[in-house]
């Protein structure tokens, strides 16, 4: 699966076209180096998001079959290795 498609499916990121731009910008990196938004993914993968206002890195545990994951299924597809909210944004 895409790398923007997968930050949508899994709602880490709210619009495909933000992940697209934020992959495209540098924000996204992918088992430590900056990855394009059409990088496939593949279990085992390490994820880091470095957004404005927080950090992720995330494992992915799984792949989605189809375009749609429910909320309370998230967790099944990947495991929150690191989180950090960035203070003092504005």
């Amino acid at each position: 699966m895409r790398l923007d498609k997968f930050l949508k499916v899994m709602m880490l990121i709210k619009r495909r076209t933000v992940a697209n731009e934020m992959a495209d910008e540098g924000f996204v990196k992918l088992n430590g180096r900056v990855a394009k938004p059409s990088a496939q993914l593949k279990i085992g993968d390490i994820l880091e998001i470095d957004s404005w206002n927080m950090y992720k890195r995330i494992e992915i545990c799984a792949l989605p079959e189809k375009g749609s994951v429910a909320k309370q299924d998230v967790d099944k597809y990947i495991k929150l290795l690191e989180y950090k909210a960035k203070e003092d944004v504005f």
